[in-house]
């Protein structure tokens, strides 16, 4: 299981968050969308908790990256 999931998720982990949201919420559709018991696609729920997963690490980078302060101007008086 785990030699199917962990490239796939590798290969996610490097696209931006709206791309990524994409693929999460539409194999998430697809997901709720199916019949009990019929599963296509080979570990759908696990491949969706993953991308769930680098989704919010994406966001919660994303949000760290934004400066708390402005710098300042250059010739601007600090203090």
């Amino acid at each position: 299981m785990r030699f199917l999931i962990v490239p796939f998720l590798n290969w996610a982990r490097k696209l931006k968050y709206p791309t990524l949201f994409k693929i999460t919420a539409g194999l998430f559709i697809f997901s709720l969308l199916l019949p009990p018991g019929l599963d296509p696609i080979p570990f759908l729920d696990e491949i969706v908790f993953g991308l769930g997963t680098l989704l919010l690490a994406n966001w919660r980078q994303r949000k760290s990256e934004t400066p708390l302060s402005k710098p300042p101007i250059e010739g601007e008086r600090t203090g």
